[in-house]
């Protein structure tokens, strides 16, 4: 997913002066394209991202669509008041992009895993949540992102995701993506965001649940509740996946989507990391299996 990030990112750039990428001195070694043809729209702000969201909010202010790339949880919890106060709060175009999202970086500990930054995110009215599930849906959303600039997340996972999309698809906040059709009854299906949509695949591939349809979910926030309900009530059963603690994660928004529904509540079921993953260092592959996600 960086890499379909960073050469999405200077394609747009080549007709859209307004772009500029910022970086918590990381990054290297993906970012080097876009620094090397836009020089003068590059920022290395350092080990400092308080200072970096609000120079991000200040440029945004100013009329760019600044992008602002990190590993998952040092642009989000380290500069949250930044981000509720500078960005979202005056509705500015600055994308926070956040790569290792979930579990990711799961051998380097719980500093470095995000697992609660769809908590923190969803909670902020003006922000849209980007969440791609395979390198296409990437490049779509950053299709959507610079076409409608605002507060945005843009959750990535790492490398290596399987491509799941054919081409780069359309996609609009709140629609659901169909993937693949099941061979089996069309009431049944598996509604994924970010990188939940590959453990899905995972388990079809592995033989689990083949008779569901596979959706992708991947941009969402407070205003797309309203479209869930006529997308939930088209099938007897619902299986969300998120690479996500439960609390505050996707499906807790999917149930808070349906709260006047209670018949279509009963027609969910969740999948979510156990809580108990906080604090085990493994790789995100031992890490799901301990959430039983595997």
């Amino acid at each position: 997913m960086r890499n379909a990030f960073i050469e999405e990112l200077v394609e747009l750039a080549k007709t859209n002066s307004n772009i500029v990428l910022m970086v918590g001195d990381l990054g290297f070694s993906v970012v080097e394209p876009f620094q090397d043809a836009y020089p003068d729209r590059f920022f290395n702000a350092g080990v400092a991202e308080q200072n970096m969201m609000s120079m991000a909010a200040g440029l945004a202010s100013e009329g760019c669509h600044a992008f602002v790339y990190s590993i998952a949880n040092f642009p989000t919890f380290r500069c949250a008041e930044q981000i509720r106060n500078d960005v979202a709060y005056h509705q500015l175009p600055v994308t926070i992009v956040a790569v290792g999202g979930g579990l990711a970086y799961g051998n380097l500990g719980y500093s470095h895993h995000a697992v609660q930054d769809y908590a923190l995110m969803r909670s902020m009215p003006n922000m849209l949540i980007s969440a791609p599930g395979d390198p296409m849906e990437v490049r779509a959303c950053l299709r959507y992102l610079t076409s409608h600039p605002q507060p945005s997340y843009l959750r990535l996972g790492k490398a290596g995701e399987l491509c799941l999309h054919d081409s780069v698809p359309s996609i609009e906040p709140g629609i659901w993506q169909r993937i693949t059709n099941s061979s089996g009854p069309k009431n049944r299906a598996i509604l994924a965001t970010g990188n939940g949509l590959q453990i899905a695949k995972n388990w079809q591939q592995g033989g689990q649940y083949l008779d569901h349809d596979l959706y992708s979910l991947p941009l969402w926030g407070i205003t797309q509740k309203n479209l869930q309900t006529n997308q939930v009530e088209k099938f007897e059963k619902l299986v969300t996946v998120e690479d996500h603690l439960l609390d505050a994660g996707f499906g807790s928004w999917m149930l808070e989507s349906l709260i006047n529904e209670p018949k279509l509540i009963e027609r969910l079921a969740l999948k979510a990391l156990d809580p108990s993953v906080c604090g085990l260092v493994a790789s995100q592959n031992e890490l799901h299996k301990a959430s039983n996600l595997e």
